[in-house]
């Protein structure tokens, strides 16, 4: 029989538990060795990942009848484990293991590398650009869960309104009307909502005031957004870029420091092929894109309950394979979805444990996953500097 201290059971309880344990243990350690559970566990495959679990599992320790894991993820990890627990115990039961199973989860969260030379921005690690080829796919709805979805799966997170001429993510994250603070004149503390900093040319603006800029002005006032904002350690910031492939976004893509894009797209043949203009825009830049998310992919009737692919069905799809991404979501129409943000409350934040708020919390769980492999007193308000030029 193996020794105790070579086996599974790396840790003895003392005193009378240990000896009340050891007629269990030469059945326990003849037919589970510690390589046996290890290797059974780091083959299998991580659901949000698409890939085997390998050295994220650091060890795995039996006591009896319980197996405990110890596993570091690359990517939020809190609620993760009522996904990751069953597909575990599936595994480790496949290799003759028929006892429960624990897992202790923790996230290590780096920072990955961004295009060409750019510097990364201090205290960001990651900053994720959601992009559309075209508006009206809900690309800033999409923006906004992923980012309450990050938080709340333990991130910090941010949020950037880069939409300069269409700024939405005031209203979506109920922060209509208020306006930002700055303690030396120079920095801007942005709002916060739901646990999450947000910035928008929306909160310096009137909200019925057109932005009459040029190019040039949008970018320069984009960049002043995200270099002046005192935005602290963020694990991600969430951009929601303009919609389209001009000049801005390109421009854009070539001076933020992303480290990964978001494509967002629905069904219909129109949609895709503006989608694709944005998916090749990134790649031109040597930004990665991350995957697809195909919004509106299916409208449930909210009386009948009658599911139907009004936008048509596999799109998102057929794109991910020709362009060799995967589809990190299918969201559906629903009602609610636009009312939770019309609301200032998205789906996240109202209905976190619904479909709707399982299908974005699956999602951003899907886009960390992927980033891994990629990837006092008030002083006066600083002026947004820019000139036509």
């Amino acid at each position: 029989m193996p020794d105790y201290a070579t086996g599974v059971c790396q840790s003895p309880p003392s005193g009378v538990a240990f000896y009340r344990m050891r007629e269990l243990l030469p059945i326990l350690l003849v037919t589970m060795d510690s390589h046996t559970l290890l290797a059974a566990a780091r083959a299998t495959i991580d659901p949000a990942l698409e890939r085997p679990l390998g050295a994220a599992v650091l060890d795995v320790v039996c006591v009896g009848e319980q197996a405990t894991l110890r596993i570091e993820l690359g990517y939020p990890v809190v609620g993760y484990e009522r996904e990751l627990a069953p597909v575990l115990a599936a595994g480790l039961q496949g290799a003759g293991w028929g006892g429960s199973i624990r897992l202790e989860l923790t996230a290590r969260i780096t920072a990955a590398a961004a295009q060409g030379s750019l510097k990364p921005v201090p205290g960001i690690r990651n900053i994720l650009a959601v992009a559309s080829g075209k508006g009206g796919v809900g690309k800033s709805t999409t923006a906004a869960n992923l980012a309450l979805a990050l938080a709340a799966q333990g991130a910090r997170v941010g949020i950037l309104d880069a939409d300069i001429y269409g700024p939405s993510q005031p209203l979506m994250m109920g922060l209509a009307g208020e306006q930002p603070t700055t303690r030396d004149g120079k920095r801007i503390d942005p709002l916060r909502a739901y646990g999450v900093a947000v910035m928008s040319i929306g909160f310096l603006i009137n909200a019925e005031q057109p932005m009459v800029w040029r190019g040039p002005m949008v970018t320069q006032a984009l960049m002043q957004l995200l270099n002046s904002t005192e935005w602290g350690e963020l694990d991600y910031l969430v951009v929601d870029m303009p919609p389209g492939t001009g000049d801005t976004q390109l421009t854009l893509s070539q001076q933020v420091p992303v480290s990964g894009a978001i494509i967002v797209t629905t069904p219909q043949d129109i949609a895709l092929l503006d989608a694709r203009k944005g998916l090749l825009m990134f790649r031109k830049v040597a930004v990665p894109v991350l995957g697809i998310v195909e919004n509106m992919a299916m409208h449930v009737c909210s009386n009948c309950g009658h599911a139907e692919a009004i936008f048509g069905a596999g799109g998102g799809e057929r794109m991910a394979g020709e362009y060799g991404v995967p589809v990190l979501g299918r969201l559906p129409l629903d009602i609610r979805i636009r009312e939770q943000a019309d609301g200032g409350r998205p789906t996240v934040v109202t209905e976190p444990s619904s479909m709707l708020g399982q299908a974005y919390d699956s999602m951003a769980r899907r886009v960390a996953a992927r980033l891994t492999v990629g990837g006092a007193g008030v002083a006066a308000f600083p002026n947004l500097a820019v000139s036509d030029d």
